[in-house]
């Protein structure tokens, strides 16, 4: 529990109200009661503000004087939120030791924890604080910096880097084999053994049955500071650069650069040997199927409607290029008319 007195202290902001009102927990408008700190974001859902029951509310400047409950003002609410939210949420603390259901095959720090069923090759070096938790598999020669944490049932193949202070949720592969294969005259399949990396930066959180593919050749790089939300696949060779957001269930194909803080939107489709410049963001659902070379917003999706509908509008789609030249057709003879 914190008074807001302690929170403006520690994370700074303008406080207005009763300084010693204590709040035990963040929470939304609608659902905040007694001891709890909601928050307003958006400023569409200021007519919540009157029905709210917190003990205090997280706002930004122009809405300071819509609520007479005690306040923090701060440019950002989001953030403050989010700040406040990791004071009252910290980090599970682990015991460090080495599980005696683990197998160890590499000397590791003290600091580090080691859970049950999981198993570290040789050559595995682990930093300070290091935490691998229960089932995980860590491959030859596989490097993990300093303060990351392995959830459940993770594998790290062989010579594979994750940074500092990076999460992993259960269920990820990082380093599989890429889907490379050269193709005979009579149609079988020649594997190319792929022998490159995947190198993950600092500060990386990668999410549940994620799979990042290790490089052909060259490695497959996350930058610092990359989230990558569950169920995402990430081909080989693939550049990802610092502090750029994947949401769920998004399949980046190999050889494809993406540039520093994009934002691509869930279920999007990248198709291979791509470049996406930096400050890019893709909207849910949305095929890229050339390069994008300038920063902005794109969006290649059709909305939801009822499927005799749709079929009409297709149906009209594959007579497009028709119905452009019968425009263009009327266009000629209503010049040469003119004339």
């Amino acid at each position: 529990m914190f008074r807001l007195d302690e929170l403006v202290e520690r994370l700074g902001g303008e406080l207005l109200g009763d300084p010693a009102t204590a709040v035990r927990r963040v929470a939304t408008l609608e659902q905040a009661g007694e001891g709890d700190l909601a928050f307003l974001a958006n400023p569409k859902y200021q007519s919540r503000l009157a029905a709210c029951g917190a003990s205090a509310v997280i706002l930004a400047p122009a809405a300071r004087d819509l609520t007479v409950l005690p306040r923090i003002v701060t440019a950002d609410p989001y953030i403050y939120f989010a700040r406040v939210a990791q004071l009252f949420n910290p980090p599970e603390a682990f015991v460090p030791g080495v599980h005696p259901a683990a197998s160890v095959a590499s000397p590791i720090p003290a600091s580090v924890t080691v859970a049950a069923g999981a198993s570290i090759d040789v050559d595995v070096e682990l930093g300070e604080r290091v935490v691998i938790g229960p089932g995980c598999r860590i491959g030859r020669g596989a490097r993990i910096g300093a303060g990351s944490r392995l959830n459940a049932n993770v594998t790290i193949y062989h010579d594979c880097v994750v940074g500092r202070d990076c999460i992993v949720h259960a269920g990820a592969v990082i380093g599989a084999d890429g889907f490379g294969f050269a193709r005979e005259r009579d149609g079988s399949w020649v594997k190319i053994p792929q022998v490159g990396r995947v190198v993950i930066g600092d500060d990386v959180e990668i999410g549940a049955n994620t799979t990042i593919d290790r490089g052909a050749l060259d490695d497959t790089v996350i930058g610092d500071g990359v989230k990558l939300d569950n169920q995402i696949q990430i081909g080989h060779n693939v550049k990802i650069g610092e502090r750029t957001a994947i949401a769920g269930c998004v399949g980046i194909a190999g050889s494809t650069t993406i540039g520093a803080r994009c934002m691509i939107g869930g279920q999007a489709g990248i198709i291979g040997h791509l470049e996406i410049v930096d400050d890019v963001v893709v909207s849910a659902g949305t095929l890229v199927t050339k390069s994008i070379r300038r920063r902005g917003v794109y969006t290649a999706n059709l909305p939801v409607q009822g499927h005799a509908e749709w079929v009409k509008n297709f149906a009209h789609l594959r007579h497009l290029d028709a119905l452009v030249d019968r425009i263009r057709a009327l266009e000629e003879r209503k010049e040469r008319k003119a004339r």
